[in-house]
């Protein structure tokens, strides 16, 4: 099923997607929650990005093709990075240019969205924290990666994560799912989740051995290669079989 955090009036809550709208519940999906008789017609409700995770973690160079085209070697183990949670927006949000970079990139990925507590997990076990996926753009000031010689600044700006547009509980990323970037219409990357170098099972191991994984926690899986820049004006879409599409205006900053 597919769970999306909206805004409906004043008032914002979790649903879950049908065609003709979105049925409201009661509650967090994280914690505890149940379905209201309540529909929303889709023309009444903006959705927001479907979780506030306390931190977002992404896993670098996690394709073959997206390795080299960075000039890199496929690493050993997952490299790992932190965007902050202000990073993150949701569909049809701006993402802000801005003014201290040249050359801002899109980074399409699918994003694994933590259920429970995990800490020290198996590769094995993983499946039991995990509570669905969304698609992800992982938006990168390039020019400032490559000078400051690590990602934090380059990838931690505001408007830097957006996620979107549901959590699709039912997906199995061990299939062949496309993960596709366009721009103003165009394919610029077009990847599948089976070509991931460390699957999503090892990466959960991994960053749990490092530090704990809470419910609402976002992983970023890595992005295929086609990275390349955008300007404000251009519209960006993230899409990922099964979940949707991910939509995003650039605009300028100031």
């Amino acid at each position: 099923m597919k769970i999306v955090r909206f805004k409906a009036g004043d008032d914002i809550a979790y649903g879950l997607a049908e065609a003709e709208g979105v049925t409201l519940y009661q509650g967090s999906p994280f914690v505890a929650w149940e379905a209201t008789e309540t529909m929303i017609p889709w023309e009444s409700v903006q959705l927001l990005a479907p979780v506030l995770p306390s931190k977002v973690v992404a896993v670098g160079k996690n394709y073959v093709d997206h390795a080299a085209e960075m000039d890199s070697d496929v690493p050993e183990e997952p490299i790992i990075f932190l965007k902050p949670a202000t990073s993150v927006v949701g569909p049809n949000a701006n993402v802000v240019y801005p003014p201290i970079s040249s050359e801002v990139h899109h980074e399409a990925e699918l994003a694994v969205v933590v259920g429970r507590i995990a800490r020290n997990i198996r590769a094995e076990d993983a499946s039991q924290y995990i509570f669905g996926y969304t698609a992800a753009n992982d938006v990168t000031a390039r020019d400032l990666q490559r000078k400051d010689g690590q990602w934090t600044r380059a990838k931690g700006f505001d408007t830097f994560c957006p996620l979107g547009p549901a959590i699709e509980t039912e997906l199995d990323p061990l299939e062949r799912l496309a993960v596709i970037a366009r721009v103003n219409g165009e394919v610029r990357q077009a990847g599948f989740t089976a070509d991931l170098v460390f699957g999503v099972a090892e990466i959960l191991e991994y960053i749990s051995r490092v530090m704990t994984l809470l419910p609402g926690d976002v992983i970023l899986t890595g992005t295929p290669s086609g990275v390349g820049p955008v300007q404000p004006g251009d519209l960006m879409e993230v899409e990922v079989d099964g979940i949707g599409v991910l939509a995003n205006r650039v605009v300028g900053g100031r």
